[in-house]
């Protein structure tokens, strides 16, 4: 039995921290080469390394927002470094009180109990609106 977390284990963590909006444990969830991509942002981006997504997560900070993470479900595959997430975040911007709904579907590949790549297929544009 492996004595690291399982990919479904790190995804609760991973979404959880984001929900609290609480950045600081986030990157240790990452390989120190750990690469994401956000293939649907405008424009499309890719972070590479722990320290791109430090900075990455510290924008969670400065948001105005209540945050939860609903409609979870975790599709094992037949590698079982990877899962497929499908959620949706469920938010209220806290200055304006427009809620909003923004479907994800992660793609996460973890090794060792840290995340190695993920694909975060986002829908950038409805969280943007909804901080306008």
């Amino acid at each position: 039995m492996s004595e690291f977390a399982s990919p479904r284990a790190v995804f609760q963590r991973l979404i959880d921290g984001i929900t609290a909006l609480r950045p600081e444990g986030l990157p240790q969830l990452y390989a120190q080469d750990a690469v994401v991509v956000h293939p649907f942002a405008h424009p499309a981006s890719r972070l590479e390394g722990r320290e791109a997504l430090r900075r990455h997560f510290a924008q969670l900070e400065t948001l105005t927002v209540e945050l939860k993470a609903r409609n979870v479900v975790v599709h094992e595959t037949a590698d079982p470094e990877v899962i497929i997430t499908e959620f949706e975040y469920a938010g209220r911007n806290t200055e304006n009180g427009r809620e909003f709904v923004v479907p994800n579907i992660f793609v996460l590949r973890v090794r060792d109990g840290h995340i190695v790549e993920s694909r975060d297929y986002a829908h950038h544009r409805a969280f943007e609106e909804a901080m306008a």
